[in-house]
């Protein structure tokens, strides 16, 4: 027998299977509250889509309507709670996306990165 791809997320998830421990929530939580904005969980979407999986932050500020240091505050929360990585190239601040932190909730949840 074949299960759909939602009867297979919701079998397989961690989520529906058992409960999750304290530790392992305590460990998902500050990474889901970094992602539970708006802005924020764009900033991700677009860094993953970009080339290489990368985008300096110069990039970054004229996607938005907002102040380059409003910006600054949500890449240091995402980088902070570990879904971003971070390099400074000269002038330049480039993000990348931790690939396996995104694996990662996404199994929990019952998803695919």
């Amino acid at each position: 027998m074949t299960l759909t791809p939602v009867e297979t997320a919701a079998c397989c998830s961690p989520l529906l299977r058992e409960p999750l421990s304290l530790e392992r929530a305590e460990q998902v939580v500050p990474l889901l509250k970094a992602l539970a904005d708006p802005v924020r969980l764009r900033l991700v979407s677009i860094v993953a889509a970009s080339e290489g999986g990368e985008a300096c932050v110069c990039d970054l500020n004229d996607a938005f309507d907002l102040s380059q240091p409003t910006i600054s505050h949500h890449l240091k929360v995402l980088h902070e709670a570990g879904v971003l990585d971070r390099t400074k190239r000269g002038v330049w601040v480039y993000y990348g996306v931790r690939r396996e932190v995104l694996a990662d909730i996404a199994a929990l949840i019952g998803g695919s990165a």
